[in-house]
């Protein structure tokens, strides 16, 4: 990675934890006035590279690295399924979880960090994350996990 890129990636994660930016052509306008010059496209690519999901906060929609997210356990991961996860279904070997448009990434990102032994890895889209277990029988266990009661207790 060039040192450019990753001064423009470092400059990025630190706008991210300090202010709540909602759009990749806010943060491009905010880059720029640090004297970087970046498109809306390599800042998309550099916000996959970090990891960066768009999370809820105060109603408001904005970016957030995956330490801000939490560690994919206890109750920071029973939040954010309660929160965002709209609808669960098994399709063999996959779960489709659905999320408002979006938090698919957010979910994912959650799982992924969750190391949960079921799970092999997940793609998302804008609203509907595929999550890929080795079996049925693991995507039946997945399910069930997340399904999370009003309190926002996991099974």
């Amino acid at each position: 990675m060039s040192e450019l890129k990753e001064r423009r990636q470092r400059a990025i994660a630190d706008l991210i934890r300090s202010d709540a930016l909602a759009s990749q052509d806010e943060l491009a306008a905010r880059l720029t006035e640090l004297g970087f010059t970046a498109t809306q496209a390599t800042v998309s690519r550099d916000l996959e590279q970090l990891g960066a999901v768009k999370v809820r906060r105060g109603g408001q929609l904005s970016y957030a690295l995956p330490e801000q997210v939490g560690n994919g356990s206890g109750p920071r991961l029973a939040a954010v399924l309660r929160d965002f996860v709209r609808s669960v279904e098994n399709a063999g070997n996959l779960v489709v979880v659905k999320t408002p448009p979006g938090s698919a990434h957010l979910i994912g990102v959650t799982l992924d960090q969750s190391q949960w032994p079921e799970i092999v890895g997940t793609i998302c889209g804008d609203d509907t994350c595929f999550i890929a277990c080795r079996d049925a029988g693991d995507a039946d266990a997945v399910v069930s996990k997340l399904r999370v009661d009003p309190s926002g207790q996991l099974p």
